[in-house]
């Protein structure tokens, strides 16, 4: 359910949150962005995200070059409308 007037809030979750969380991440922004708000984030936080995931999504239209893996408890206390995960090993964590 939205928070008052607030979008939908979604936490795409994955390992490293280097790529296909930030990639998902980037879409829900930018394809949603009036419906829902979206952020990701990982269980063992890479170092940057992976330049070939920039580029994929440049070449698709979509900004992801500010994005910085970030580790999930910052946003465990955060409200949730929906959490998704794009790979078992967050799942099971």
């Amino acid at each position: 359910m939205p928070h008052g007037d607030e979008r939908m809030r979604v936490l795409i979750l994955c390992t490293g949150n280097s790529c296909r969380s930030q990639m998902a991440e980037g879409f829900v922004n930018d394809q949603l962005a009036g419906e829902w708000e979206a952020r990701s984030a990982g269980t063992q936080p890479a170092e940057r995200v992976h330049p070939l995931a920039v580029k994929a999504m440049a070449d698709v239209g979509v900004d992801i070059s500010a994005g910085v893996p970030e580790v999930v408890d910052r946003y465990l206390d955060e409200p949730w409308d929906l959490v998704v995960t794009v790979c078992d090993s967050a799942r099971e964590t």
